[in-house]
């Protein structure tokens, strides 16, 4: 699951609102070990994963770096030439 969570810090544009989202969602679903939680559960998971986002902006917000920002498809391209190199070309 958590290998699904992206790199959001230093990227231009800056990470969606729906990214820090799912990086949230990813963290909560590893570390509760549930996928979907049981209804019993929805609202104590949707409120760790509203935490999680809040932390997370919290976090991208106070970052530095001197690095130039990364270009998305520059990095989803060495992604997949990792991917090929690892796993075979598709």
């Amino acid at each position: 699951m958590c290998r699904n969570i992206r790199v959001l810090h230093n990227f231009e544009p800056p990470a969606t609102e729906d990214e820090v989202r799912a990086a949230a969602v990813q963290y909560v679903r590893k570390v509760s070990g549930a996928a979907r939680p049981s209804a019993a559960n929805q609202e104590a998971f949707d409120a760790a994963v509203e935490a999680v986002a809040e932390a997370t902006r919290v976090l991208l917000e106070s970052l530095v770096t001197n690095a130039p920002p990364r270009d998305r498809e520059v990095e989803a391209a060495k992604a997949r030439e990792r991917s090929a190199a690892r796993f075979g070309p598709r």
